[in-house]
This record gives structure tokens, C-alpha cells and sequence, in this order.
């Protein structure tokens, strides 16, 4: 089913919170973030025509635009070198704590979780990351993010288990040290 230019852009434009939502996780950084969803409309916008709403549903194709976007731009930026000069500026100006969940955390990137919960998901592998996101925040069916991620849903189960195993693990462990359990 083809959609008419106008009904198409309402879908999508409906999204457009969510997506933003997935981009402050991916980015942890707001100006990032608003490119990357600017980035994923535009290429949106152009493959509409083409669009087929029975296939997959609209959400999970905008989030797998973006995501392909997001893993490719991290890509193509982890193989450029960096300068000496700009590592030592931000460690000594202070600019970063080195601790990426912190700066998640302050961002606002995880409203209303507790610290330690955002600090275990910033220390899960990306793969397992997106996959509990999309799930747990923004609640996409397993069909929604497998089509959303290029993964078969059997890769979606697990990598959700896993996920869960991981941070289960990690909070436990907080648990334990803080002697809110005993063993």
C-alpha cells in the first residue's frame, strides 16, 4: 500500500520524539542528536515514494535509517586519526570526565532512571544496548526491531537475554556491595 506524500509525512513526522529519544541515547549529545534525526527525515523523506506501510510499519523503518546512519557515522569517524593536540585540550580543559555515563546521565538521556541503571546500560556492548532500548524505552516489538537493527528476530532474542543477563549481573554485583543483598 502506497502512501500519499502528505500521509506519509504526518506517519512519520509522528515519531519524531521518539527518534530523538534514540538519538540522545546513540549520540550523548543533544546537537549530535538533532542531526542524526535531521539526517534520517531527509533520507526518509526521499525514499517515501518507495515506502510500502504493510511491509515492516513506519517506526521501525525510521529507526533502522537512523540506526544504519548512526553505526556508519561512528564508523567512518573511528578510522579518522586524532589529533594529539585535541585529546590532550579535553582532558586537561576538563571538557569530559571520561566517564560516558555520567555525561548520558546529565544529559538527560535517561529521565528518571536510577543513576546506577544508566551507568550499567552505557556499559552494555552497543548491539545489546540498542536492542534493550528499543525494547524496554521505547517498546518495539521483537518484529519492530529486528527490522529495525537488519537482524533476524531469533539475533533480537538474544542479544535482549544477553542484555539482561549483563545488567542483572552488574546491578547484583552494586547490590551486594552496597549491602542491599546478602549472598
Amino acid at each position: 500500500m502506497k502512501l500519499v506524500r502528505d500521509e506519509f509525512e504526518k506517519l512519520a513526522l509522528e515519531h519524531i520524539d521518539m527518534l530523538y529519544r534514540i538519538a540522545r541515547r546513540l549520540t550523548r549529545d543533544a546537537t549530535r542528536a538533532e542531526d542524526l534525526v535531521q539526517e534520517t527525515y531527509l533520507r526518509a523523506f526521499r525514499a517515501g515514494d518507495d515506502f510500502d506501510l504493510q511491509a515492516y510499519g513506519i517506526r521501525p523503518w525510521l529507526v533502522r535509517i537512523m540506526h544504519n546512519l548512526h553505526f556508519s557515522r561512528a564508523e567512518r569517524e573511528r578510522r579518522q586519526p586524532v589529533a594529539v593536540e585535541d585529546v590532550h585540550l579535553e582532558s586537561a580543559g576538563g571538557a569530559s570526565t571520561g566517564d560516558p555515563s555520567s555525561a548520558a546521565f546529565e544529559a538527560g538521556s535517561f529521565e528518571g532512571m536510577d543513576e546506577r541503571l544508566v551507568r550499567a546500560l552505557n556499559e552494555l556492548p552497543p548491539e545489546y544496548q540498542t536492542v534493550m532500548i528499543l525494547w524496554a524505552v521505547d517498546e518495539l516489538s521483537y518484529k519492530e526491531i529486528a527490522n529495525a537493527c537488519n537482524v533476524p528476530i531469533g539475533t533480537v532474542m538474544s542479544r535482549l537475554h544477553r542484555a539482561r543477563q549483563k545488567l542483572s549481573d552488574k546491578l547484583q554485583d552494586f547490590a551486594k556491595k552496597e549491602g542491599i543483598i546478602r549472598e
